[in-house]
């Protein structure tokens, strides 16, 4: 076989690669030229309140479908508004139902954007970056799920930042679902609370305080799951070398 025909099939399936990453980006393309994002903050949800509440009590089941399917493409698209539609979802359905959604919503959507970064870049990526990155990603999947555990619970990047990088370094996908769907469950559950209680709020035309996963006696319990997340890599590096030096 001659390397032209031989490089037209490989150059194909680069290009096959490419078409869910152009597609996601489309989509987000429309949403923003739409102004459809706009829509997604809490001058919406006051304004329309009564109408999401009476389609919630009539149509539950079709709702909840609703709001699922919007926070996955709110997650896979990157869009500003995910502590938004937590409130929302506190507001509409009640604190443990909503966090049960949103936990649902923001994992499928974690996962579709992981998915199409894996598909679309993480080869490109590791073709060209040579061994540096490759000796990066096995250090990362050794201890993928206490890292990523840490990086859900305490927010020290963004929420898309940490979809994509995992899937740039290899890691195992059921690893990053579950570590995904454990750690957002505190900031869901915090915000979902806060939502459950925002009919008041927004009756008298005021707003929730957003940083409240800044405040103390909210990040200290997360810092504390954070360091039991990382035990078992600390144990790795140290508490075996010790035993076996001992």
């Amino acid at each position: 076989m001659t390397p032209l025909a031989g490089s037209a099939p490989e150059r194909a399936r680069r290009w096959r690669r490419l078409v869910p990453l152009a597609l996601l980006l489309s989509a987000l393309a429309l949403v923003w030229a739409s102004g459809a994002h706009e829509l997604l903050s809490l001058e919406t949800l006051r304004r329309h309140r009564l109408v999401l509440l009476e389609l919630v009590a009539t149509r539950p089941l079709w709702s909840a479908v609703a709001f699922v399917l919007l926070y996955v493409a709110t997650t896979a698209l990157s869009i500003p508004g995910a502590v938004v539609l937590t409130l929302a979802g506190g507001f509409l359905f009640g604190t443990a139902l909503a966090t049960l959604l949103v936990v649902l919503g923001a994992t499928a959507g974690a996962v579709l954007l992981f998915l199409v970064a894996r598909t679309a870049l993480a080869e490109p990526l590791r073709a060209r970056a040579g061994p540096w990155l490759a000796r990066m990603a096995e250090g990362f999947r050794k201890d993928a799920f206490s890292y990523l555990l840490v990086l859900r619970l305490v927010p020290l990047f963004p929420f898309w930042l940490v979809n994509l990088v995992p899937a740039l370094l290899g890691v195992p996908l059921r690893t990053f679902a579950l570590a995904t769907a454990i750690g957002i469950v505190p900031g869901s559950l915090v915000y979902a609370s806060v939502g459950a209680g925002l009919g008041a709020l927004l009756e008298r035309g005021e707003e929730p305080d957003l940083g409240l996963l800044l405040e103390p006696r909210i990040l200290l319990p997360l810092l504390g799951l954070a360091a039991l997340a990382l035990l078992p890599v600390l144990w790795k590096r140290f508490g075996r070398s010790a035993s076996e030096r001992g």
